[in-house]
């Protein structure tokens, strides 16, 4: 009997998989599709299409992760009584995934505390902390389109899982069998019996307050109207809460996107990254005339910006805000005396090497990790740790996520959200926009521009195809890209960096990804995505002008495809 004939079989308590299942009995290659492999629990957790099969989401695909979860935390816990925190964001099935999750975690003796309405990640990285839990689920898949779904777990530090832990829980879900070797319990049962327990206002509160913490103007930001959308996701609530608090007032919420549905109809890709998302903001901005267009993603980990320009709405990119962002938090705390002594910002491999400039003025240590903001938290917790948390300033992704407190360990919308206004208010009051402010950096220190090339690849051929690539580039590196000679290549997953003859260990966790250096300054970064089938390629060029550097990025733009046989 084949997997899809097993799952037939069964009398699922979805009556949805079912007919689903019924309904592709004729299509081989769909059936295949869905049953080829498990869907992969890593470092961020799982996310996949909802529908029927092992390689969808779906409650049984939840419930086994979620029993591997409880069976690794058994496992470690040695005893003790164990905990989880719980959140979910406005993607279909969140709230059935988000309680059946907590029903598992019941039934194994492992007490759930659950968010009752959608909440943005971090909220659920500062629960995991706020109530000492041991692990933690954010039931999201951040800003991929509606037919996705996801199941972020974090550890006990707030982080999401490191190689470590999830290999350790993966393990544990391969071992089980999908429905024979899941515990369950009803969901009112469990919570009435208190094993399941609803995550509280003052829980919500002390996030709120925590974020206000990190306020770095020290009075309102009262001069600003903003125009934000939540993209129709669980930013809203806390956005607003924390821009009332800055005394920013004057807010329009676009209201095609206000509310939570998860079928983003006015956006079907949610992705503040990219202008389609926005339309709908941009266009209430004809009207409204904001100096700020803000967009946070469905689980508001990340936020993307559109900035008033002489009546044009400019978007900035996440490396320019993030060095905005650098350049605005150092300059007040100078300003203001409490530049903490030997500063440390830390950011991704794949993010602006323009930072390195920024830091060197305010003498700031600059610290790269892999992709994945777990790897910034890891650097805030061991900031804690040495006796130091006050050195840690600011920790960025190009990918639109910011953080600058150790509140969370994950990056921030709400946070984020607040520090750019704060950011645009004291611009304004010097007479610029937030565009002036980028300008005027790149014009003390070059034109900095970076590019996002990203290949999809569907399906189980297509993952074969990308693993081919990968193991093709790594065997025959390119010595020339885009009529550049290549100077030096840095291979994450053999931890080997390579300049000439030279050869030096990356001290970094093993990851797969592939950086090229150009004797033009100009560098390459071949990476394949964690949550999604594609490779993505991150381009770094630096001009004299503005004019030279997009040449550069062009002519790397074409060499990408090629550098992939495409």
């Amino acid at each position: 009997m084949t997997e899809y004939e097993r799952w037939l079989s069964v009398e699922l308590d979805d009556k949805d998989l079912t007919e689903e299942l019924l309904s592709i009995q004729d299509k081989p290659e769909e059936i295949n599709d869905r049953f080829y492999r498990n869907l992969e629990f890593g470092t961020g957790g799982l996310r996949g299409v909802i529908g029927a099969g092992t390689n969808r989401m779906n409650v049984y695909t939840v419930r086994k992760a979620t029993q591997g979860l409880a069976n690794y935390l058994i496992k470690t816990g040695k005893g003790k009584e164990l905990s989880v925190a719980i959140a979910h964001d406005s993607r279909n099935k969140g709230v059935l995934f988000a309680k059946e999750s907590a029903a598992v975690l019941a039934a194994n003796g492992i007490k759930a505390y659950l968010y009752p309405q959608l909440m943005p990640t971090p909220a659920l990285s500062y629960a995991v902390r706020h109530l000492k839990c041991d692990a933690g689920i954010c039931v999201t898949a951040s800003h991929n389109p509606a037919k996705y779904n996801g199941y972020k777990a974090y550890g006990s530090d707030g982080c999401q899982v490191t190689e470590g832990m999830a290999d350790g829980i993966m393990a544990a879900i391969e071992a089980l069998d999908i429905f024979a070797d899941v515990k369950k319990i009803p969901f009112e049962e469990a919570l009435a019996a208190g094993k399941i327990e609803y995550i509280g206002e003052e829980t919500v509160s002390a996030f709120i307050e925590d974020v206000y913490k990190e306020s770095i103007l020290g009075k309102p930001a009262d001069n600003l109207k903003i125009v934000y959308t939540p993209l129709n996701g669980s930013g809203k609530m806390c956005v607003l809460r924390i821009l009332d608090k800055i005394g920013v007032k004057d807010v329009t919420v676009v209201p095609e996107q206000s509310e939570p549905d998860g079928n983003f109809p006015t956006c079907p890709y949610p992705n503040p990254e990219i202008r389609e998302a926005l339309q709908k903001g941009l266009e209430l901005c004809e009207t409204v005339k904001p100096d700020l267009l803000l967009a946070t993603d469905p689980d508001c980990d990340r936020v993307g910006i559109a900035v008033n320009q002489h009546g044009e709405y400019q978007l900035m990119t996440g490396n320019e805000v993030g060095i905005l962002l650098l350049n605005f938090i150092a300059q007040c705390k100078t300003e203001l005396g409490n530049l903490p002594k030997d500063p440390v910002a830390v950011t991704t491999i794949v993010s602006t090497d323009m930072v390195n400039d920024i830091a060197k003025d305010y003498g700031i240590e600059i610290r790269r990790v892999l992709t994945g903001f777990k790897y910034i938290g890891d650097q805030i917790a061991l900031l804690e740790s040495e006796g130091h948390p006050e050195r840690f300033l600011l920790g960025f992704e190009e990918s639109y996520g910011y953080l600058s407190g150790g509140y969370v360990r994950d990056k921030d919308a709400v946070n984020g959200s607040m520090l750019i206004c704060e950011m645009a208010s004291f611009y304004k009051n010097k007479g610029m926009t937030l565009v002036d402010a980028i300008n005027g950096l790149y014009e003390k220190y070059g034109y900095y521009k970076n590019d996002l090339c990203n290949f999809a690849f569907e399906g189980e051929d297509g993952m074969k195809k990308m693993n081919a690539i990968m193991d093709g580039l790594r065997m025959n590196p390119p010595q020339e890209i885009a009529g550049c000679k290549v100077i030096g290549r840095s291979d994450y997953k053999l931890s080997v960096r390579t300049d000439g003859e030279e050869k030096t260990t990356i001290e970094l966790p093993k990851s797969n990804v592939l950086e090229y250096r150009l004797e033009n300054g100009s560098k390459l970064i071949v990476r394949p995505s964690g949550t999604e089938p594609k490779i993505k390629i991150y381009l770094s060029g630096k001009g004299k002008t503005r004019e030279e550097s997009e040449a550069i990025i062009a002519e790397m733009k074409t060499a990408a495809t090629a550098l992939l046989g495409l």
